[in-house]
């Protein structure tokens, strides 16, 4: 089935979105789109979207979602990386790309004018449904976040063509574990299409929900709303948004009727154990967070019981997930003790890094792979995610996870939010700094120090304590810690 489509004022029943997306994929293949090509879409939250997320399953192309708030030179990158031959792009971004977009890249404009040759709902509408042969359906194409360098294309190889009936099952049997996605539910997604975990999630619902509605953009007030309105079952939200949702008041809260909800999917960023309680003791047992990437797939589940069992855990794997935790030596952790997080998921199909190949065989290990992460599994399995590698502290020769120190000083009261970084130190080369944003004015840099230290090694206690009202966060709900350092890094020291 095709779910119906909400988003804003737009409403279209399956068989109009199933439409679109056969005479999107026509108009493709018409245009040389073969199987195994790319298109990239620069594209807000709208139809145009699902349009081609659901081509893409026809046409045998990837889409590469492309940050709409991206700069030419970003958005030049990945067209030629990827060597996307079309690119569906609104009009008013469109104006931001001169020179950006490479000779042979046929472009679709969103919100053009009847009159523009290149107006993709004028071209949409002479475009005849796809009748060529079948082709290997097809996803997203994701660029990693680039924090080690350039960001690098993940391209999920395609079983073979006996084999994809039973992957497709696969993918359904996952999604409905770590999203709720079910045939026939009403789901919602608030995030923006262009991040990896949101995509995946309205791919699975266009294919598989009664109603799929999309947000343009996330509003707390507004995706209580349409909870109400439209009977939601299933939900994606990320951190960011729980913390918004609980900042409504009172009395906004309780306007509506959200009992329809049985199933809210989080990934993106770690939710502070606080913030989860405090969701749990509003919407109910209906709060799931999932670890996953791009390139592994979705890993581990923590259900409601088990978030205020384990509170900052990531939770338990899901099905035959296998994880190993592996000491950068090479020797295999032991109970609590961090390393680098190796992973198979064997419900969905391997990948590969476009164009890098150095990176993928760096990435793994046996048939398992890494995306950097380090953390630890617990004596009844269950999975903590303390840091990315690439955000480690070594300070006087001593390795240190900031995400470690994280997850201890959220728990302590009066604390909202936190990050911890390294910054350059004379003596020991980098040292700890913590930005804390705290609730209770009776906590000072002295308190939060005394607290750490209590907990953990004396070395994991940042030398420098910074008290500020909100930390900077992305639109995917994650600490902008890169931002937050740099911001240190050039401002006086006091």
């Amino acid at each position: 089935m095709t779910a119906a489509l909400v988003c804003g004022e737009l409403r279209r029943d399956g068989e109009q979105v199933a439409q679109r997306g056969l005479r999107l994929a026509g108009g493709l293949a018409r245009m040389g789109i073969e199987d195994g090509d790319v298109i990239a879409v620069m594209l807000r939250n709208g139809p145009a979207f699902i349009d081609a997320i659901l081509s893409c399953q026809t046409a045998g192309c990837f889409y590469c979602p492309i940050n709409w708030h991206f700069k030419g030179d970003e958005v030049a990158y990945l067209l030629n990386d990827s060597a996307a031959k079309v690119l569906i792009v609104e009009a008013d971004l469109l104006a931001t790309l001169d020179g950006a977009i490479p000779a042979g890249v046929q472009v679709l404009v969103v919100g053009a004018g009847a009159e523009d040759a290149r107006d993709y709902e004028g071209w949409l509408a002479q475009q005849a449904p796809y009748d060529g042969p079948e082709r290997t359906p097809r996803a997203h194409m994701a660029y990693t976040s680039g924090t080690t360098g350039r960001p690098k294309g993940v391209v999920r190889l395609a079983p073979p063509p006996e084999a994809r009936a039973q992957m497709a099952e696969h993918m359904r049997e996952l999604c409905r574990i770590a999203w709720g996605i079910t045939p026939g539910t009403r789901a919602l997604v608030t995030a923006p299409l262009y991040h990896s975990a949101p995509t995946s999630y309205a791919q699975q619902a266009i294919q598989q929900a009664e109603t799929l509605v999309v947000m343009p953009r996330f509003d707390a007030e507004q995706t209580l709303a349409l909870i109400e309105q439209y009977r939601i079952e299933t939900v994606y939200l990320v951190p960011i948004m729980y913390v918004r949702l609980l900042r409504l008041p009172a009395e906004v809260r309780a306007k509506y009727d959200i009992s329809s909800v049985r199933f809210v999917a989080s990934t993106g960023a770690p939710c502070a154990p606080d913030v989860k309680q405090a969701m749990l003791d509003w919407w109910g047992d209906v709060i799931f967070e999932t670890y996953a990437s791009s390139e592994t797939g979705m890993i581990t589940l923590q259900d409601p019981q088990s978030a205020r069992r384990k509170p900052g855990s990531v939770g338990l794997p899901i099905g035959d997930t296998r994880i190993r935790i592996v000491s950068e030596d090479g020797r295999e952790c032991g109970v609590g003790e961090p390393g680098v997080i190796y992973v198979r998921q064997p419900m969905v199909p391997d990948f590969t890094y476009l164009n890098n190949e150095a990176a993928r065989a760096k990435a793994g290990l046996d048939d398992l792979a890494t995306v950097g992460d380090i953390g630890y599994l617990d004596a009844d399995g269950y999975l903590y995610v303390c840091d990315r590698q690439s955000d480690m502290v070594i300070s006087g020769g001593v390795n240190i996870y900031p995400a470690e120190i994280e997850h201890v000083l959220i728990t302590l009261p009066g604390v909202r939010d936190c990050a911890v970084f390294g910054i350059p130190d004379a003596e020991y080369g980098e040292s700890l700094m913590a930005v804390v944003a705290v609730s209770d004015p009776a906590l000072n840099e002295a308190a939060i120090q005394a607290f750490i230290r209590s907990n953990m090694a004396g070395y994991k206690v940042p030398g420098r304590v910074e008290l500020v009202d909100v930390l900077p966060r992305d639109d995917n709900g994650k600490v902008a810690k890169r931002r937050l350092r740099d911001s240190y890094l050039t401002a006086p020291v006091p």
